[in-house]
């Protein structure tokens, strides 16, 4: 069974960068505004193959590993 990842639990978890979204190598992120106007992503679970592409390539998932 496929691991569909978390990209952010809490807002502050995410920037907005769309370095996920533009990884993807299944197209399975899309980008949705909130009620503020910042567009966050999600997943298709659907589409998503588990590769963890968008995770590796997160600079705030990046910036917490290297602390």
């Amino acid at each position: 069974m496929k691991k569909i990842p978390a990209l952010f639990v809490q807002k502050e978890d995410c920037c907005g960068c769309t370095a996920c979204y533009a990884i993807c190598p299944q197209a399975a992120i899309y980008m949705e505004e909130d009620e503020e106007g910042f567009d966050y992503p999600h997943i298709k679970e659907e589409l998503c193959v588990g590769c963890g592409m968008c995770l590796k390539t997160c600079p705030i998932k990046a910036a917490r590993r290297n602390q």
